[in-house]
């Protein structure tokens, strides 16, 4: 796993190796066993990397990397085909100097051009300068595992791992991106193609980059996307069994390392299964890692544990105490994109607790999408049942929502409220009102007149709808699995593993993310995933029958959260009151503070929760410091 960054000048002024350099060092912490540049003979292009060793450990696997006296490459992830493809090269005459996937990489580009994509199984993200034709490829892997970000202005074409890179380079001038920040506040996410910073943009998974340097061309293009239209029909059993031999598959291509290799276990299923398989597959005990906490509501630890006890796994667990939000402000920085997702602190401490004992982790990221594990999954199977019936939904579903929500006012029921409530609307506005964390509401009364009509025309309902129509599939439930795929996962939950684990020089593996078994999951008919109203995962659970307890396959998802609500009463109070409340912050002109106050003051004086908003502007306003002060 590594970083990777490159610089081409249109307007004669040349790259030098400082620039480029000052771009790898921003990116030290994703490679800290070597670091290479590579610049052009007419100094007008230059590439960097920064490597973190996990195959062929020798000087063979430096990059910037050439192959044939033609190609030049820059790349971070894992291919783990890489081996077969490499055999079948060879038979048709193609040579090898290292053990390495990026070698391997090279010479399918040279055979089959962009098509080479169709090739590669696995995590990437990489940059190919092609000295014949003047031309440089990007891409990036099919979920966006990997991350690719770019500045072009016509006169400079600037991309790196992370955007942090980007910033050392004079050409780009900081600016906010006010409409991200926008869809931001609605999806605690910045949605791509938007980082936060104008002019700065991410590449979109399963898409690719041509640049004709000759011209200054840029064109982009997707290669690949899930298709729910075609159902297989099998059996019940047939399922388990072809289920089963897909995910031992994938997870015994992600043992591939020279390298001590381990696992996250929070005790959930899919980390369970993938703990299990391991086993099964390795010779030797499995190294495992948990984290949990003193709130009993987030404590995963037993489960973990008794997983480890079960798979007899060398297993080691840590506490995080309230204290550990000394961390935030190094993870706003690190996360350099506007980012409220609270999860991001276990995962940087499990991160950092497996990177202690192990180079390479796998994880359980991908069950939820794959076999729809998500409760907002049961909640809008729930919500069909009541488009039929609209009366039924004005005299039962209305009320008892209002009453949840004044009883026991939490987020599911205020969420469910927003849910009945926009009932009539369709499909993929009631989605985006259940998942967001600021509503349109909200945002009336948060926004100043001056920031409102800047971005109010933008609907964030947009981005999601257009996904729901690209699925191409008239089953609701296959249209927000794709959804959720190609906006939540690669946006938000991809992103916080690549940075956490990345920050401390982990690299992390997903098995359920190999898009084989995704795209044998879409082929699956969608009441096999969810049977009913809430029986989530269902195919997946009998399948897991032999290798999990029935406590671990019954207990509800618990989700890899932190009790934010608990530490915004607690010792998180005063922070958030006197960096939200400060001149600093309202003199951006943003937001109106006593809306701002009225959410403090109505979460620390009632059973009312307001932690995901206030944490969404408290990282929001972080960083503003980090990055624009």
């Amino acid at each position: 796993m590594c970083g990777i960054a490159g610089k081409i000048s249109f307007n004669d002024i040349p790259v030098e190796a400082r620039d480029i350099k000052r771009m790898t060092d921003a990116l030290a912490h994703r490679g800290p066993d070597d670091e290479g540049l590579y610049i052009s003979p007419r100094q007008n292009l230059g590439l960097g990397h920064r490597r973190l060793s996990i195959i062929d450990l020798s000087r063979r696997g430096h990059q910037p990397m050439s192959y044939l006296d033609r190609y030049w490459i820059v790349y971070n992830g894992e291919i783990y085909n890489f081996l077969d493809e490499r055999r079948s090269l060879e038979k048709e005459g193609y040579k090898f100097s290292s053990r390495t996937d990026t070698e391997v990489i090279l010479a399918l580009y040279d055979k089959y051009g962009t098509d080479c994509l169709k090739h590669l199984r696995g995590m990437f993200a990489f940059a190919i300068y092609d000295q014949r034709t003047n031309q440089l490829f990007c891409a990036r892997d099919r979920l966006g595992k990997k991350p690719f970000k770019y500045f072009y202005d016509g006169r400079v074409f600037i991309f790196a791992s992370e955007l942090k890179a980007i910033l050392t380079q004079g050409e780009y001038h900081r600016e906010p991106d006010y409409l991200a920040i926008h869809h931001y506040l609605t999806l605690q996410y910045t949605p791509a193609p938007a980082t936060g910073f104008l002019g700065i943009k991410k590449l979109e998974p399963a898409h690719f980059l041509l640049l004709d340097i000759s011209s200054g061309r840029l064109t982009k293009k997707r290669y690949w996307r899930l298709d729910y239209s075609h159902k297989k029909m099998l059996s019940a059993q047939e399922w388990q069994k072809i289920i089963l031999a897909k995910l031992e598959e994938s997870t015994k291509l992600r043992l591939i390392a020279d390298v001590p290799l381990g696992a996250f276990l929070s005790g959930g299923i899919d980390s369970s299964a993938i703990v299990a398989l391991m086993s099964q597959l390795s010779t030797k005990r499995v190294k495992t890692f948990s984290i949990g906490f003193d709130e009993k509501d987030y404590n995963e630890l037993p489960f973990a544990r008794q997983i480890a006890d079960r798979y007899h796994t060398d297993h080691t667990e840590f506490v995080v105490k309230p204290n550990a939000i000394d961390l935030l402000p190094k993870l706003v920085r690190q996360y350099e994109e506007p980012y409220a997702d609270s999860s991001a602190l276990p995962t940087y401490y499990v991160s950092q607790l497996t990177r202690n004992h192990v180079t390479v982790a796998l994880n359980g990221d991908g069950g939820d999408e794959n076999f729809a594990g998500y409760g907002r999954y049961s909640v809008q199977r729930f919500a069909l049942a009541y488009e039929k019936f609209q009366l039924a939904n004005q005299l039962l579903a209305m009320p008892a929502s209002r009453a949840a929500a004044r009883l026991l006012p939490n987020t599911f029921f205020n969420r469910a409220l927003r849910f009945a409530k926009t009932l009539p609307d369709n499909y993929a506005r009631r989605y985006v009102n259940y998942i967001c964390y600021f509503t349109n509401e909200h945002k009336a009364r948060l926004y100043t007149d001056s920031f409102k009509q800047q971005v109010w025309p933008q609907d964030t309902y947009d981005i999601v709808a257009k996904q729901f129509a690209a699925a191409k599939t008239p089953d609701q439930l296959d249209q927000t699995l794709y959804t959720d795929i190609n906006t939540y996962l690669p946006d938000d939950l991809l992103v916080k593993v690549d940075i956490d684990s990345m920050a401390v020089s982990l690299e992390a593996r997903s098995p359920f993310l190999d898009h084989e078994l995704l795209e044998l999951t879409a082929s699956m008919p969608s009441h096999l995933k969810l049977r009913g109203i809430n029986n989530k995962k269902y195919i997946l659970k009998q399948a897991l029958k032999n290798y999990l307890p029935p406590n671990i396959l019954r207990r509800p998802k618990m989700g890899f959260g932190v009790p934010i609500a608990t530490w915004f009463r607690t010792s998180l109070k005063d922070l958030a009151y006197t960096t939200l409340l400060s001149r600093r912050s309202a003199n951006r002109g943003l937001f109106r503070q006593p809306f701002i106050k009225y959410l403090l003051d109505t979460h620390c004086q009632t059973k009312i929760n307001y932690a995901n908003h206030i944490w969404a502007l408290l990282t929001l306003e972080l960083w503003f410091q980090e990055y624009f002060d």
